[in-house]
């Protein structure tokens, strides 16, 4: 099957606890303009005509109140509980998924803001690459450092992206990264992308412009800015 006629499923993660922002809830659940956080991205998703259906990834303790909020969103097909990491929780959707053919949008539930363009620009480049990425230039200078703090290196600042979700793969290139990662005693990722990059080399990783409004809300400072960002539309 091409990768344009293959099914298009949104995995939304939102098993995090939220232990930086405070509140003592997780942040996904936190009201943001009138809605919660996972409203707004589940929003986006059950809006773009590309998407065909969305599981949500939610921490074993609150899967009460993720399923009162994916009430509300006709394509979300499944509530699933999630793992001790962000890797276990991919993983854990994707053993949902089975041995479906599809194509996968991995995507922060704590990143509100996300656009049909970004959403679109994931789907549309799965044509030509097994995985891509979203990804927006680093506007700082970045360094490397060593264990005790001192500079390793500078790496040239315009070859470097900062990198959003949604992140988007071939389902059989997904299942397949992850099959080899769980093989290696050292598996560490903080990313879906990654896993594939390393685990699969094989396959290209794309890159799909971001955008700066695509923030994920981590702290209080976050929310506030997304609720600017809100009020502002």
């Amino acid at each position: 099957m091409s990768a344009e006629s293959r099914p298009v499923v949104a995995v939304l993660l939102a098993g995090g606890t939220g232990a930086r922002m405070g509140s003592g809830q997780p942040k996904q659940l936190l009201v943001l303009a009138g809605r919660t956080i996972l409203e707004h991205s589940l929003a986006a998703f059950q809006d773009h005509p590309r998407v065909d259906e969305v599981l949500v990834v939610m921490a074993a303790d609150h899967l009460p109140a993720a399923e009162q909020v994916a009430a509300g969103f006709p394509k979300v097909t499944g509530v699933v509980e999630g793992g001790g990491t962000r890797s276990e929780s991919t993983m854990r959707a994707l053993e949902r998924l089975g041995d479906r053919d599809c194509l996968v949008l991995v995507h922060d539930a704590a990143r509100p803001l996300v656009s049909a363009e970004v959403i679109g620009g994931c789907i549309t480049a799965l044509a030509d690459h097994p995985a891509v990425l979203v990804a927006v230039p680093a506007t700082d200078t970045m360094v490397e450092v060593d264990a005790d703090e001192t500079v390793r290196s500078v790496p040239p600042r315009s070859s470097l992206r900062r990198v959003q979700t949604p992140q988007g793969f071939r389902s059989d290139v997904l299942r397949s990264a992850y099959a080899a990662a769980k093989a290696d005693p050292d598996f560490v990722a903080t990313d879906d992308a990654s896993v594939v990059f390393h685990y699969v080399p094989g396959h290209s990783v794309g890159v799909v412009a971001g955008e700066e409004r695509n923030l994920k809300v981590t702290t209080p400072l976050d929310l506030t800015i997304a609720e600017a960002l809100l009020r502002a539309d």
